[in-house]
């Protein structure tokens, strides 16, 4: 007989392995379990994995296959590492909340696109064009063409994490 505290790890991965599977079909849009060398920071981030540039190249190099595509099966140990660590772990909710209010200086409740993108282009690690995309894909709320960002922070976080 099997006894629950047993069970745990292996339901632990084969939880892990579903959410990395279904963040990948997200982006898999030829149904051949291969995504674009370009999407795997949006997948990453959409795990609620948030590294740097440089540590995104480095996850890139390991799964990369020669012809520019990542397919599956060599991501799926790399990222399931990566979860079961809880690398690259996103800044807490009221951090982030702390640093749009910042930017916020008229206490308004939203920014415009292109405030947030002048912001984000500027520090040690500023965002490129197809991050920008990505990013004002998600948090630009389309009939106003504002960016709410007590939601969009919501958004972002883990249920997890809070």
């Amino acid at each position: 007989m099997l006894f629950p505290s047993a069970l745990g790890p292996e339901i632990l991965v084969t939880g892990v392995h579903k959410r990395i599977n279904d963040a990948f079909q997200v982006f898999d849009h030829d149904l051949n379990k291969t995504v674009d060398v370009r999407e795997i920071g949006a997948i990453v981030r959409s795990l609620g994995c948030f590294p740097t540039e440089a540590e995104l190249l480095d996850i890139i190099d390991e799964v990369e296959e020669p012809n520019g595509f990542i397919c599956f099966e060599r991501f799926l140990p790399t990222m399931s590492k990566i979860l079961m660590e809880n690398k690259f772990r996103p800044i807490p909710e009221d951090t982030l909340l702390k640093a749009f209010e910042v930017l916020d200086q008229q206490k308004k409740g939203h920014l415009e696109p292109n405030e947030l993108t002048e912001y984000m282009r500027q520090g040690d690690e500023p965002f490129t064009q197809l991050e920008m995309e990505e990013m004002l894909s998600s948090a630009v709320e389309p009939d106003s063409n504002l960016i709410y960002y007590k939601d969009f922070v919501n958004m972002m976080v883990l249920d997890g994490e809070r």
